[in-house]
This record gives structure tokens, sequence and C-alpha cells, in this order.
């Protein structure tokens, strides 16, 4: 957002007040339709370091403007002077910055719940709440890893505020007043008192009836949308934590005392996170389904302590939400490393959090410019063309035949009412009470009617595949062992014997994220059906962690009662580097016990065979691969190397461990679609609402599945993009492959006009083919391509291996496609 300085005039202000009595209002009404206008009428513009009021603009499209008021927050009751304040914090915080005052006080404003203060230093206002993003991960772990003071405690308390997201019940006289001020009512208003003095008065009180109960309507909705707000937030502010306070021990506090910096305690079993926080020590399952709406645990690790010059987030990369406990979720599990303890370091508090950003995107949705709503503006502004012209003719025909002033100012203003509806907002109002009632005939509730006629302007839904489209569970269909640089004989579930012991049936045993929580094996369903298949159990118990490993809060798996006989009495999974989505791939150490350590990798196909050594991959693995892919199946690579014994696992970094890997096959997983994937399916076209899949599996699949949805028409071609950096330059080539064959039609590099041309006429056909591409292609694409873009995704079907950062970019390059 823009933001402008303005500091309030007392003349100017005087001559405002004395306009807003002569005008019995009306100035005082249109400055509350238009802040901005309101400042420049009652303050003179300054430096934001001056001002007592700022003017806030957004950079969008809309240019909405919003005013805030400076306010000052006082120190000095915590600190007598600037040099009091711990050394300990380091000069480049933003909290040593913004008491640097003398006469200690803070500067601040809050937009849209987010306080932001002022920095002497920079000249600017900062956001605070949050922790600094320049924080290396060592740094983390030497300023934070002991905990704040607590006179640095108290001092952010003041500065950042309570850590709540507190959304008060508005009161049912603020949304009266506020509705009743809308543009249109006040319009209504204008016109019931114009048809009471032309005595129009049975259709003055049947539009004061329809107004009346539009508003009341209208209220009650408002009302209950923020009741249910209230009550789905206020969970969070009432929740005890451990704190560890640096020199003076552990102490237990309510979660509203938090600040950005502080070290919490996490203590074993359920635990709800009232902030965001940084895991530095140990091992958390969590329960993300309030962020995401996914049940399966999520495992998150603790922050390297890498020693090098990058921020936390640029070096962790996509993957830093690995180490982040998101406020509103639930710590299902932590387990310390060794016998320390689970620690936490807060990252943001309040509002500043995911929950709290969940919460203001509730309150101050994103503005829409949809086609309807400009449309209907102009129709507007139709009406009042026409209506000006009118009361123009009005006023002199009127005039001519020799009426008395007063009725040609009544006819001339009647003329406006006529053209413009008043009984508008009413009208509109009954439609949408009655499309909710068919909405919740069908079960969908909607909790902002407002948005119920974007729903009308849809012409394009964006698909995820497993789950969505298909079931959620994956069944085990087959095994494709690789011995000596070659494929093996397929193994098929159920029918066959058990796996026999190897390589393969460790990797199936202990390369997962599982845990065992309330008696049952709870986490990814591909981690479930692959885990099941061995008939082994996970041992979670305290007393079997330590046996014989010397490591306290490790997952141990043990043969079960149905498993084959094995020459090991169980396996513990000594050090977990989740799946990621960037990498698309995870890995564990692990280590028999009584044996060796052993590393184990899962994840794409693809991905897997670039790890291992070139000797172990069979020549035919992607020949292999498409067969199975191009049936619909998923198919995951399965890896494995010994670990030298002089390395101690913790002590390694993830580049390590996936390298030099031995290559041990494919696992093949089948996903049927949904029963009602099809009708639905078929259902939109016929209402030309247009279907493309996004999802993060391999592309033959992909396709496969699209294909059997009917997403795409077994008459119709799909056209492979491929897009690759050219290595050593800037710059960047595209080539166009029939999926069916395996030559390119189209090689193009961005120099090469000429191509470019031909490339333009092959988008610009309509039709006859789909488009696919990858989630690294539409990121080329998306760098280098920029003007060929919009032509692909006209008949782009099938997005395939795109991470969540690329589904999310591609969602908004759709939505500007016009």
């Amino acid at each position: 957002q823009d933001i402008f300085g303005y500091k309030t005039h007392s003349c100017r202000k005087a001559l405002c007040i004395a306009g807003y009595i002569l005008s019995c209002g009306a100035l005082l009404l249109l400055f509350y339709w238009k802040p901005e206008w309101d400042v420049w009428a009652n303050c003179i513009r300054c430096s934001l370091e001056e001002a007592d009021t700022v003017l806030l603009r957004t950079t969008d499209e809309f240019q909405i403007y919003s005013r805030k008021t400076v306010t000052w927050i006082s120190v000095s009751a915590l600190t007598k002077s600037r040099s009091d304040y711990p050394a300990a914090t380091e000069e480049d915080s933003i909290f040593s910055k913004a008491i640097m005052n003398p006469s200690l006080q803070v500067k601040s404003i809050q937009v849209q719940k987010i306080r932001y203060v002022w920095n002497i230093y920079a000249k600017q206002f900062q956001k605070v709440g949050a922790l600094e993003d320049h924080y290396t991960c060592s740094a983390i772990h030497a300023k934070f890893g002991s905990g704040l003071t607590c006179k640095e405690q108290n001092i952010r308390r003041v500065i950042c505020g309570p850590n709540t997201i507190d959304v008060p019940v508005i009161p049912i006289w603020k949304l009266l007043i506020k509705e009743v001020l809308n543009p249109f009512y006040v319009f209504q208003l204008f016109s019931v008192c114009l048809w009471f003095a032309e005595d129009y008065r049975e259709y003055a009180t049947a539009i004061i009836i329809m107004s009346l109960f539009s508003i009341l309507l209208t209220v009650y909705d408002l009302r209950q949308q923020s009741v249910k707000l209230h009550r789905l937030v206020e969970s969070h502010n009432n929740i005890t934590v451990t704190v560890c306070t640096n020199k003076e021990g552990s102490q237990e506090l309510e979660s509203q005392h938090l600040v950005p910096g502080d070290m919490m305690i996490l203590q074993e079993g359920k635990t709800l996170l009232p902030c965001d926080a940084i895991l530095i020590s140990g091992q958390c399952t969590v329960n993300e389904s309030m962020l995401t709406g996914e049940s399966i645990p999520v495992t998150k690790t603790c922050l390297p302590q890498a020693d090098n010059f990058l921020p936390w987030k640029k070096y962790c990369a996509e993957d830093y939400k690995k180490h982040v406990l998101f406020c509103g979720t639930e710590v299902l599990k932590a387990k310390a490393n060794g016998r320390g303890l689970v620690k936490a370091v807060v990252l943001r508090t309040g509002f500043n959090t995911a929950k709290g950003d969940l919460v203001r995107s509730i309150l101050y949705p994103k503005p829409m410019n949809f086609k309807l709503y400009r449309d209907a503006l102009w129709f507007l502004m139709c009406l009042i063309a026409f209506a000006a012209i009118g009361m123009i003719y009005a006023v002199c025909v009127f005039a001519l035949n020799g009426e008395a002033a007063g009725e040609v100012v009544k006819k001339a203003l009647d003329v406006i009412t006529i053209a413009v509806p008043p009984a508008l907002p009413a009208a509109l109002t009954t439609g949408i009470i009655y499309t909710q009632r068919r909405l919740k005939k069908k079960g969908i509730f909607c909790i902002s009617p407002q948005r119920i006629n974007m729903c009308g302007q849809l012409n394009l839904i964006c698909f995820d595949k497993t789950g969505t489209l298909t079931e959620d569970g994956l069944d085990l269909w087959g095994l494709l062992p690789s011995e000596r640089n070659c494929f093996q004989d397929i193994h098929i579930f159920p029918e066959d014997h058990s796996l026999p012991w190897g390589p393969v049936f460790r990797a199936m045993a202990v390369c997962h994220s599982l845990i065992a929580y309330e008696g049952k094996i709870q986490g990814d369903p591909l981690d479930v059906k692959m885990f099941e298949a061995t008939n082994w159990v996970i041992d979670d118990s305290p007393e079997h962690q330590m046996e014989g490993q010397g490591v306290t809060g490790a997952t141990v798996v043990r043969p079960g009662p149905k498993a084959s006989s094995a020459p090991v009495e169980g396996i513990t999974i000594l050090q977990q580097f989740p799946f990621s989505s960037a990498l698309q791939r995870m890995s564990v150490i692990a280590q028999e016990i009584g044996g060796e350590q052993q590393v184990f990798t899962k994840g794409a196909p693809e991905m897997v065979s670039t790890l291992c050594r070139a000797e172990t991959v069979p020549s035919d693995f992607e020949s292999k691969l498409l067969f199975y892919t191009a049936q619909g199946f998923r198919v995951i690579g399965l890896a494995c190397k010994p670990l030298q014994a002089r390395k101690h696992s913790a002590d390694l970094t993830r580049e390590e461990v996936e390298s030099d890997l031995t290559f041990l096959g494919l696992l093949i997983l089948e996903n049927r679609l949904k029963r009602e994937t099809k009708p639905v399916l078929e259902e939109l076209s016929a209402a030309r609402i247009r279907s493309v899949m996004v999802t993060g599996d391999n592309m033959q699949t992909a396709v496969t599945v699209a294909k059997s949805a009917g997403m795409i028409s077994p008459a119709n071609r799909i056209i492979l993009v491929e897009a690759n950096k050219i290595p050593g330059s800037f710059s960047a080539s595209i080539t166009w492959k029939p999926l069916e064959e395996n030559k390119p039609e189209d090689h193009a590099s961005m120099e090469d006009d000429r191509q470019t041309d031909r490339r333009n006429s092959l988008a610009s056909g309509l039709g006859h083919y789909h488009f696919a591409m990858s989630g690294k292609s539409y990121q080329v694409v998306a760098q280098h391509f920029r003007h060929l873009l919009p032509k692909l995704l006209l008949n782009g079907t099938v997005f395939a291996r795109m991470s969540p950062g690329q589904k999310s970019s591609l969602v908004e390059e759709f939505q500007k496609l016009e």
C-alpha cells in the first residue's frame, strides 16, 4: 500500500465543522463515503515523521483509500533511558530502533488488525508482532535458544500488543447504522421523502416496508457471521504455555502474554498452538486440518544449526514450513532429541500468525474486479445519465409552461427516482436470500452471501487429483523390484505370497512418517498402505525406544503377529527428512536393532533415479515407468544405501544422505476415480464451465486420469509443453511434443522470433487439443515466455508435478484471463 502523511490543521477543521452544520450533515456523510476527501479537507500534507494522520491507498486497480490515526505507545514505565534497554537484543531489531525516541514513546498505526511502529532510522512504519526475516538459522538458535529476559519480554509486550486473535461481536446498532448509510439506502430515503411531498403515500410506504425488510435481513445475516467468527477464534486466546526466560528458568503464563522471540517448551500429549513458532529442538507430529483441511498428521523437524549468512527462510527454501508450528494447529505428539526438551521460538503472534491471516482474509476480503460488477456500474451510470437528461428536459418543459418553482424542482427530482429504481437494493437482497435457500437444500452453506453473484460468473474450476477426482485412499497394486541393474518379476498384491525379506521390504517398513496415535496408525494414505503390506507394527512405547540405541523419542517398527519371519527384532527410525514437494521425495535414517545404519529414500521415480548410482538403475527404467503411468497407476521409486558407522546421523545434511543411492525398485499404487467425478465434470461441461487438473503427481498418470474422468476427449490431441533454461545463459527454450510420440514437433529459443510466430499460430487455435505442462516448465514459461502464458492457459488442461506455490500462482494467472 502507498502511505501519505498528513497533519491536522485547526483552521481547516473549523471550516469543515461549519460545513457539516450548514449542510445538515450531508458533508459529513460524503466524507464517510470518501475518507480521502475528509483527510484532504481537514489536514495538510507533511512527512510521515510529523504526521498525526496517515492516508493509505491500495496499489491494485481499485486504489481504495483508508484513513488511520497515529497513536503513541509509552515504554517509559519499563525503562528509564535508552541505555537501560537490554544489550542482549541486537541493534538491528525493530524493537531496538522503535524506542530510540528520547521521550521513550513509540509512534504506531494499526492497519487491518496489524500493528506498525515507526522506525526512526529507516523513516518508515514497520510491522511488529513477528520475528524479523533477516535472522540466520544459527542466529535463531544462539539469540533465542535460551529465551528472552523479563525486561525484553515486557517491552515487546507493550510494543507488539497481546497475542490474541480477538474478533468482537459487532453490536446490532453499528451494523444497522453502517447498512442505513449505504448510498443506495440514502438515495431511497431521499426518494421516499420526495414521494411523500408529492402525495405518493402508498408507493412510498411499500418501498419503506421493502427496504426495512431488506435492511433487517442483511443485519441479521451479518450479525450471525460475526457471532460464528467470534466463536471460531475465541478458543485460541485462553491457553497456558510454558516459557523459558533467560537466566530465570521456565514459568507458566497465559498465551496472550507471548511475544516474538519467546522460547516455548512443548509438553508431551496434545497441545493447541497459540502462535506461530519455529521448532529448534525435537520433533513434532501436528494436525494441520484447521489450516489445510487435510486430516493427515504432518511431521515437523527442528531448524538446522547451519552456520551461514543466508536468512533462515532462504536457506530452507520451500521447506521452511517443515520447521514451523502454525497457530491454531494441534500438536499430537512431541518427541525430544536424546533426553532434552522440545523447544520452539515464537515466530509470530496475534493477527500476524497463519490463523490470524486466515481470519483477516475473512474480515477484509480481497476485492474482486468481476465483469458483472463493472457492467452493473456502467448500467447505473447510463441510468444516471438518462436521468440527468430527463431532469433537464423536465425543467425546461415545466418552466416554459409557467409552473411554480417548487413544482418544477419536485417534478425534475421525480425523474431521477424513476430512472434509478429505489427498490433495487431490496430486490438484490431478496434474490440473494432466495439463492441461499436453494443452496442450503443442496447442502451448500455460504458464509458470505455477497459472493453468491460471483459463483454465477465462474467459467473455470481447478481440481486436484488425489482425494478430489480420485478416491482418498490408494490401493497397493504391485511391486517391481530391481537387482543388479535389472527389474525382477513383479510382485502383485494381495494375491501373491508375502514379501521376501530384503532391502525393498526394509524400505517399505521404515521409509514413512507414520505415527501410532490412539491405537491407530495415522499418516499419509500412501504410507499407510505401504506399511500395512509388510504386516509390521509401530512400537511407540517409551520403554522400548531406548533399547540398544541410546536414542530417546525414536520410532521402532517390529514384526507384527501376521508378519513373515524376519532375521531382526525390529528397526529403529533414527532421523526423518520429511517429504518435500519441491524435492519430490522423503528419506529416513534407520538402524536394525544390533545392526548397521542405513538410508532409505522414496519419492517421484524420475527424481529418485537421479540420486542413485547410474549402474544400479535398470536400462529400461523409463519405458517401465511409462508403461505403468500410462495406465493411470501412481508409481513411487525406492532407493537405499548403507551409512558409514563413524558418522553420527544427526550431523548429516540432507544432501549427504540423499546421494550415491542404490535403486531398489518401483512401488505401484492404484488410485480409482470417485463414482461422482465423471457425472460432476459432465455437468460442468454442459454448463460451459471448463475443468482443469492441477496435481503434484506424474504427468502420464495425470493425463490418464484426465482422460478417464472425461476432461480430455479421446479424439483430442495432448501437446506436452516443455520449457527449460539454457545452461550458461539467461535465455530459455520451449518444446512442443505430442504426448503420444517421442519426437519434438517444434523447438524454439527466446531469440528466434520466427519460431515464436509459429508458436503463436499454434497457440491461437481452439477446441482440438489440450496443453499439458509440468511445474518446472510452468515456472520457466512464466519467467521467460510471459507473452505465451495466456495462450497456453486458454487450452491448458493438465498441470503435473506442481508445487503448492506453483498451484497458487497458476490460479492467479487463470483469474487474470478474461
